[in-house]
């Protein structure tokens, strides 16, 4: 592994972006176009007849699959998640898939001393980790479409290309590898605050856990709503003690991160671990870590699927990330202060 040097980059830079798609460190693509494709998101999804999980299952595709989406057809249930999706030989629900794109971006030579913010733009990257002691790359996580990485140099990966060296978001002395052209690197001006004029105090979020519904107010107006997903209502604990149902009660935004490492931080885990890497666009409100942010495992907004925490589309939550005080700078990790109002009731 070694750094690349300018005369190392223009030559890297004259292969074609295009090869990079049939490389094993993208899933096997075949004749599929790079859009209208959704990813599986869990152990397997069913294809029905017809637009109904009562009619005849016939077919099934398995985690990390493309799916080429044909159309998108409402039915009428579920009736707060109606859009099911017309694949070949038949249909299925969204709510276990997520959209995709294959966008290759141009390698940035020169990265920040302090790391640059990247997101994911195809399906998934196989990251890969160097053992120093004994010379040999391992693979390590995948890292899905939409998720947020700090990106910290531009090195030679295992295939001779030109990589990213990223951070471990639970180690940060725990460094991995992607190929450079599956991550866009964020500008300054791609995180700036949204609507930084108005008070703080004419700010506010109110979340309806009933209709779960999230709404952005300025001023006292309605500005922005969306559809999430709150805490599941168990009333048990996860492994980690902390309740599964979302608390209600007034709150403040406390902390922001771009991009946070969600689990234990097993870079032994397998597919079907509770591993998150990546998770993009975190607001924080409570100490316990329940966080409004980004989620790429589900689109199944309109019920509780969480672990307490508001998952929202990737979209939304950067949307409300930028928006939301404190305020954080582009070449910051994270950022610490009372912030903006929340109430969340039911």
């Amino acid at each position: 592994m070694t750094s690349i040097s300018r005369r190392d980059f223009i030559k890297l830079g004259a292969l074609s972006l295009g090869s990079l798609a049939f490389t094993p460190f993208l899933p096997e693509l075949g004749e599929f176009e790079s859009r209208n494709l959704a990813r599986v998101t869990v152990d397997r999804v069913s294809i029905y007849k017809e637009p109904s999980d009562e009619s005849p299952i016939v077919g099934q595709w398995y985690r990390d699959d493309l799916v080429h989406i044909y159309g998108e057809v409402v039915a009428e249930r579920p009736s707060y998640n109606p859009v099911w999706y017309r694949v070949w030989g038949g249909y299925m629900h969204r709510a276990r898939l997520q959209r995709v794109g294959i966008h290759l971006n141009p390698v940035q030579p020169v990265i920040p001393e302090s790391g640059q913010l990247a997101e994911v733009t195809v399906p998934f990257s196989q990251s890969y980790r160097y053992l120093k002691y004994d010379e040999r790359w391992i693979p390590l996580y995948r890292l899905y479409s939409g998720t947020t990485h700090w990106a910290l140099a531009l090195e030679t990966g295992p295939d001779g290309k030109a990589w990213y060296r990223l951070r471990h978001g639970a180690y940060r002395d725990i460094h991995y590898h992607v190929p450079a052209e599956h991550l866009h690197l964020y500008t300054p001006d791609e995180l700036a605050p949204i609507s930084p004029e108005i008070p703080h105090s004419q700010k506010r979020i109110e979340v309806d856990l009933t209709r779960q519904q999230v709404t952005a107010f300025e001023n006292g107006l309605a500005i922005f709503q969306t559809t999430i997903s709150s805490g599941i209502p168990s009333g048990s604990n996860t492994d980690s003690g902390i309740p599964t149902t979302t608390p209600d009660g007034n709150f403040s935004v406390l902390n922001k991160m771009p991009s946070a490492h969600m689990g234990d931080g097993n870079l032994a885990s397998d597919l079907e671990a509770y591993e998150l890497p990546g998770v993009p666009w975190n607001c924080y409100f409570t100490q316990l870590g329940h966080a409004f942010h980004g989620t790429y495992w589900h689109d199944n907004f309109g019920v509780p699927m969480s672990h307490g925490c508001i998952n929202m589309r990737t979209e939304d939550a950067r949307w409300l990330f930028r928006w939301t005080r404190p305020v954080i700078d582009p070449d910051e990790r994270e950022q610490f202060g009372t912030g903006t109002a929340i109430s969340i009731y039911y």
